[in-house]
């Protein structure tokens, strides 16, 4: 963490603590009762806002998102241990080495091929060796549920369940918390808690095939769906984790014109 501090305006962090509680309120509304990790997509945004958010006592939010390996590396090293990285952008094997480092980093939801893992899992091993408090790594394993050909991600059938099976049969440095999908656009902007976002669907039967092919309990793996215009649909059918940005932040610049500290 950096030794300067970093300054927190008052009036910026009331407005944040607010718009997440906007955004808790909403989940619980949903949720039934059923835990819900919220990741605030802070990518773009500076790590004051983070600091903000995490140092507030209604909120000591821990749980952020980012989508550039080289932000999310520089963050790390400014922001407090205690906070719980997620990496979410598309995952490039340049930047495996830099994220497997970060001792915080909670996941990387963005897993989409075996010579990924095998990177991540042997860093994060050579981590693990020189300091044991340091965790097993959590990965999302991404599905390209539309098919889009600008999407990221593993096939749905055998390509997805080779993965799973390839994370969890030869990379004891990874845990495979579950899958992720980012969906259509037109899909997500369609979606409410009555109305079904097809991506879900067929995310949650891939859910249910890896536990099946893969001998695991029914329900064990979570699914990782659902952003700013559709998590309410997605927690209505089942998901365990959202994203949510411009909801929290608001609206994001340009990267050119993103400061890391302001």
């Amino acid at each position: 963490m950096s030794s300067t501090p970093l300054k927190i305006d008052p009036i910026r962090a009331s407005a944040l603590v607010s718009q997440l509680q906007g955004v808790q309120d909403r989940i619980l509304a949903v949720a039934k009762g059923r835990p819900v990790r919220l990741v605030a997509i802070s990518k773009l945004k500076p790590a004051n806002d983070i600091l903000a958010l995490h140092q507030a006592p209604q909120v000591q939010h821990a749980h952020f998102g980012e989508n550039y390996a080289q932000e999310l590396q520089q963050k790390a090293e400014l922001l407090p241990r205690s906070i719980q990285w997620h990496f979410t952008g598309g995952l490039q094997t340049t930047h495996c080495k830099t994220l497997a480092r970060i001792p915080n980093l909670f996941a990387v939801s963005s897993l989409d091929s075996l010579k990924k893992a095998q990177t991540l899992n042997r860093v994060r091993g050579e981590v693990i060796a020189s300091d044991p408090s340091v965790p097993k790594l959590n990965v999302h394993v991404q599905v390209n549920t539309s098919g889009e050909e600008s999407k990221s991600g593993c096939s749905p059938g055998q390509e997805t369940v080779d993965l799973c099976r390839a994370i969890v049969t030869e990379c004891p440095h990874l845990n495979l918390l579950g899958l992720m999908t980012i969906g259509a656009i037109a899909r997500s902007k369609a979606t409410t808690p009555e109305n079904e976002n097809e991506d879900f669907v067929v995310l949650r039967e891939q859910r249910d095939l890896v536990e099946k092919e893969l001998g695991l309990d029914q329900g064990s793996l979570e699914l990782s769906m659902g952003m700013s215009d559709d998590f309410e649909g997605a927690i209505a059918m089942g998901s365990g984790e959202v994203r949510v940005g411009t909801t929290i932040f608001g609206e994001r610049g340009s990267r050119q014109e993103a400061k890391l500290v302001v």
